[in-house]
């Protein structure tokens, strides 16, 4: 095709959500352009004075079933899909009376928002467009045409075009626009494909797909090399993806990551109940805590490593104060995360430009299911997300001591906090703050003597006698496979342990615990996090 412009006679307006709508129409009829619309969508142009033309005098068929059939027919997709160059095409429209439309300008029912909002089954099917995505994908299919626009945000560069084009937009502007509209559709459909298999709990559907919008493109992924984008999926979980972002420079792959992860993490403990803080660095916790405030709560996590909570994240379970965010500027922190701020904590935190603060708003239910995906090559593992809860667990004793209700409440609290850290995992925990944490090992061995030497250098760090594993509990995230583990904590000072049970040589390890006194409890619930 050599002339790569497409003069613009006439457009196709039909939109549910009306922002930007009127000016936009009047630019288009300024220059000329018939305006075609269907019904709440031509009634909102035709009320400003504009003249517009109604689709179904267009078609001659009026709207039916109750607005479900109104642009399925081919005056409509044959003005959409005919290729003008195509002498037979061109035949077909003036023998049966086709207009050409240059532009069609569609965005969906409110699938999503319906969804949202927590809408009835038969309206949220209601609130599936059928109309729309058959006339974006036939724009899109003939974008060398065809300029089909979704959402308002590309009226501006429609209209840009056409001025500096005389009416006319360019291939390359129509060929971006049907890519970005071919992954709406897709994105769409995604959502209504995944609310079905929900209201049919299926778990492995023949099929599945995920869509999202973007969010923003960033700077660079894990890596300087590699290019990363973040997007919004339809799941409307309080966390990154949904907080107002007050100040700082612009968010990272790595940061949005790592402040997921704290956030998630947080989300384990009732703001109801208690204060808590969760300091994250490289998607693991390096420190957490439990007290009577924040600032109690964050001088008790940032003990567990300091070292490490350099540069880190921070995330809170109640509205920052000005106590603590103070305590926070004291050193280099990366993220502060929390369900809002006082403006008083606003302020303090204003002082340090390159330090971001997230307010969500709220904080994600840990209970609530969802799906989690990673790929591999060439696939995609898709699996519900771990909404395992300590409260919800029945811890059995099956060693001759018990614990102690000290003890019992540290270790729901360092069960808690596994959850959220790399296997292999073992957490160190007294008086409802980690003191030592294990991650990521390729043996269980070796996180609990990793834990264990931080828990020594963080001792040596605040001039104490002896670290604070001394007299603490012990989380694992899965099983000990042998006694070794069990008895490496054991030697770093643990009185008591937790951990899902189901080894073939758990007898084994219950004989060592009892051998020494140690209170040990399974939960029969494994929180493996790869």
């Amino acid at each position: 095709m050599t002339n790569t412009t497409r003069r613009v006679t006439r457009a196709l307006l039909s939109v549910s959500d009306k922002t930007g709508l009127i000016e936009f129409a009047r630019a288009l009829a300024a220059r000329g352009v018939e305006l075609v619309s269907t019904g709440g969508t031509a009634k909102a142009i035709a009320a400003t004075g504009l003249k517009v033309k109604d689709v179904s005098d267009l078609t001659g068929f009026p709207e039916m079933m109750d607005g479900r059939v109104k642009t399925l027919h081919p005056k409509v997709h044959g003005g959409l899909l005919a290729i003008r160059d195509n002498k037979e095409h061109a035949d077909a429209m003036k023998k049966h009376g086709i207009a050409p439309i240059d532009l069609l300008v569609v965005n969906l029912y409110p699938f999503e928002a319906t969804v949202d909002k927590g809408a009835g089954f038969e309206d949220c099917i209601e609130n599936i467009d059928i109309g729309g995505p058959a006339m974006i994908r036939a724009a899109a299919k003939n974008h060398d045409d065809v300029a089909v626009v979704v959402e308002a945000q590309d009226y501006k560069a429609v209209l840009d075009e056409l001025a500096h084009n005389d009416g006319a937009t360019t291939l390359a502007l129509r060929r971006r626009l049907a890519a970005k509209a071919y992954a709406r559709t897709a994105a769409y459909d995604a959502a209504i494909s995944n609310w079905f298999t929900r209201q049919l709990e299926i778990d492995a559907p023949d099929f599945r797909a995920f869509g999202g919008r973007l969010i923003q493109s960033l700077r660079y992924g894990e890596n300087p090399h590699q290019t990363a984008a973040f997007y919004a999926t339809p799941d409307k979980r309080p966390g990154v993806s949904t907080a107002r972002q007050l100040q700082g420079k612009e968010l990272s792959y790595n940061n949005i990551n790592d402040t997921d992860a704290a956030y998630e993490c947080i989300g384990e403990f009732d703001a109801k109940r208690t204060a808590a803080c969760v300091i994250v660095k490289h998607a693991n916790p390096c420190g957490v805590a439990e007290g009577p405030d924040l600032v109690t709560a964050y001088r008790k996590a940032l003990a567990c490593d300091s070292t490490s909570a350099f540069g880190g994240i921070i995330a809170m379970n109640r509205a920052l104060d000005a106590d603590t965010a103070r305590e926070i500027t004291k050193i280099f922190t990366e993220v502060i995360i929390a369900p809002d701020a006082s403006e008083e904590a606003i302020a303090i935190i204003g002082g340090k430009k390159n330090l971001r603060l997230l307010l969500a708003g709220s904080l994600p239910d840990p209970r609530a299911p969802g799906l989690t995906a990673k790929t591999v090559a060439g696939g995609l593992l898709v699996q519900s997300r771990d909404n395992a809860v300590v409260d919800d667990m029945t811890f059995k004793v099956v060693t001759k001591r018990a614990p102690t209700d000290a003890e019992m409440r540290d270790l729901k609290f360092a069960f808690r906090v596994a959850k959220h850290v790399k296997s292999n995992t073992i957490i160190y925990a007294k008086d409802l703050a980690t003191v030592g944490i294990g991650a990521g090992q390729m043996s269980r061995v070796d996180s609990a003597r990793i834990a264990a030497r931080k828990a020594q250098d963080a001792a040596a760090e605040l001039k104490l006698a002896e670290p604070l594993t001394k007299g603490s509990v012990v989380a694992s995230d899965a099983f000990f496979p042998f006694a070794d583990g069990m008895l490496a904590c054991i030697e770093a000072g643990a009185t008591a342990v937790v951990q899902p049970g189901g080894s073939m040589r758990d007898d084994e390890v219950i004989k060592a615990a009892d051998e020494h006194g140690i209170a040990m409890v399974f939960t029969g619930t494994r929180h493996f996090r790869h």
